[in-house]
């Protein structure tokens, strides 16, 4: 019987990212997107981003989960690129709950 395939939070996939980050002398996706930069992290998640929109408006509901996973391995990636932390985003979240989304929307800065 196989087992259950373990649940990734956020926080598990963000330590992921910053041990694979940090580990030296060993071949990995991720060192290799953040040796790269900041804008080929960007261009990834932009990547994602239009994938999974894709798939979301489509009716194939694994490649909708497929996609979402990839999204957010991508978000982590860039936000270790970045030197942002979750907490920083969750703050950021937090801070916006306070208010009605379109209170939020009207606040931001127009340019």
């Amino acid at each position: 019987m196989k087992a259950a395939p373990a649940r990734v939070t956020l926080e598990d996939l963000a330590a992921i990212v910053a041990a694979r980050a940090a580990a030296e002398g060993e071949p990995s996706y991720t060192r290799t997107l953040i040796a790269k930069g900041v804008a080929k992290c960007a261009q990834k998640l932009g990547e994602e981003a239009v994938e999974t929109a894709l798939a979301a408006v489509g009716t194939d509901t694994k490649a909708v989960i497929s996609e979402s996973a990839d999204l957010l391995y991508h978000l982590a990636v860039l936000l270790q690129a970045r030197g942002v932390s979750l907490d920083d985003v969750y703050a950021e979240l937090g801070r916006r709950t306070n208010q009605s989304g379109l209170e939020e929307k009207a606040s931001r800065p127009r340019g």
